[in-house]
């Protein structure tokens, strides 16, 4: 049976392909939040917060003292990728598309409004939160050092992704760890340069740099180090300039380091600054570290967990336990490192082009399942689904 009738299923694909059209990127998604806002406005939130941690935006459904408080996200921000479509509603943002499907995401947050207001709560409180930044890995964390945000205290929290190559509207479901941990580590190096031909007279930083691309790579294999899956993948390195007449003195080199666990990424993260800090004292030249996109492994809670497991039985849909985490991060982790909560996936079809390819584009046939799955987590917490407070219902559980 379907939430909603045919003309606001069409006023929801309108939305989506709107917000499609008019991406932006990470920390300028002012005009997208303000299209939200004129949406959801429609379906009277008890209350509206502006500019959290830049242009995020939450509507709350219920009163101020009422709990416990569900916090349901979706993120803003587009990806500075060229998209290839050629529909009518394709990016008119040259370079810039939502193509990881936020665009979906936050249609589908806007369809929960709407069934909000056919369904008011009679217990708790609902927060809608568009988040900024999330590609980037800043938004999440900045949204839990707003103020206004820390005076919303949820007692849940909860996001989706769409994920192409699985079946369309099935739900996937992690059963420890959903998402890896991840981020980029930037490697300055300085010697001095020279003449190309006389090298002899400077201190060129490029074997340093060839040394320091194998040993990078080879980190995940120390025998005994790590509890579970490592990555170290070099994605930039770069010596000196193009200037032939000229024996370089700095070098630049970036890897990205991935981990199933948190603990594995600090580990990975100390053991390559020993191993830079000790080769560049090798070859006596000064070297320099910084991180960017740094991403928190999302780990599921077990209690939250059976709240979206029993929604996604109640509905009916096939529901689908990968494994093994992914690989790739979500800055929900932040988020779930704070709070109890979940990240869950939805199918997006088998054959549908991957996350982040310049012909992807959210199929719009799932947003009513996404709305569906958020609005059973909602009724298991405050209506159908008596837990306990400690263990879990679900038996499904790994440890990772």
């Amino acid at each position: 049976m379907s939430l909603f009738s045919k003309k606001e299923r069409e006023k929801l694909y309108a939305l989506r392909r709107e917000l499609h059209k008019h991406p932006e990127l990470s920390g300028d998604e002012k005009d997208t939040a303000g299209k939200i806002e004129r949406f959801i406005s429609e379906y009277k939130p008890d209350k509206i917060i502006k500019n959290i941690a830049g242009h995020g935006i939450a509507f709350i459904y219920g009163k101020d003292d009422a709990s416990p408080v569900v916090m349901l996200r979706a993120d803003l921000d587009a990806l500075p990728i060229e998209e290839s479509n050629t529909f009518a509603y394709r990016s008119v943002n040259k370079g810039i598309g939502h193509l990881c499907g936020h665009d979906g995401h936050m249609t589908i947050l806007c369809g929960l409004s709407m069934y909000l207001h056919k369904n008011p709560l009679k217990k708790g409180r609902v927060i809608l939160l568009f988040q900024p930044e999330e590609e980037t890995g800043q938004g999440a964390a900045k949204v839990l050092e707003d103020p206004q945000f820390l005076k919303l205290k949820p007692d849940y929290v909860f996001a989706l992704h769409n994920l192409p190559g699985f079946e369309k509207n099935s739900i996937i479901l992690g059963k420890n760890i959903f998402a890896s941990a991840s981020k980029g580590i930037i490697i300055d190096l300085k010697g001095k340069s020279s003449h190309a031909a006389h090298p002899e007279q400077g201190n060129s930083p490029a074997r340093l740099t060839a040394e320091l691309i194998l040993e990078l790579e080879n980190l995940p294999k120390e025998d005994g180090i790590f509890e579970n899956f490592t990555l170290s993948t070099i994605i930039h390195a770069r010596i000196g300039n193009i200037a032939f007449g000229t024996n370089p003195g700095k070098a630049e080199l970036m890897a990205t380091f991935r981990s199933y666990r948190n603990d594995d990424m600090d580990k990975l993260q100390k053991l390559a600054e020993s191993i830079i800090e000790e080769k560049a004292r090798q070859y006596n030249i000064s070297s320099s570290i910084k991180y960017t996109e740094e991403f928190p492994a999302t780990v599921n809670n077990k209690i939250a967990m059976d709240h979206l497991y029993d929604a996604a039985q109640k509905s009916g849909k096939p529901v689908i336990w990968i494994e093994k985490p992914f690989r790739w991060s979500e800055d929900f982790g932040n988020f779930t490192n704070s709070y109890k909560g979940a990240l869950w996936g939805l199918g997006a079809g088998t054959g549908h082009p991957s996350l982040h390819n310049f012909n992807y584009d959210f199929p719009d046939e799932i947003i009513e399942t996404g709305i569906e799955i958020f609005s059973g987590i909602l009724n298991s917490i405050y209506n159908k689904y008596h837990k306990p407070e400690t263990g879990s219902q679900i038996k499904h559980y790994n440890k990772l």
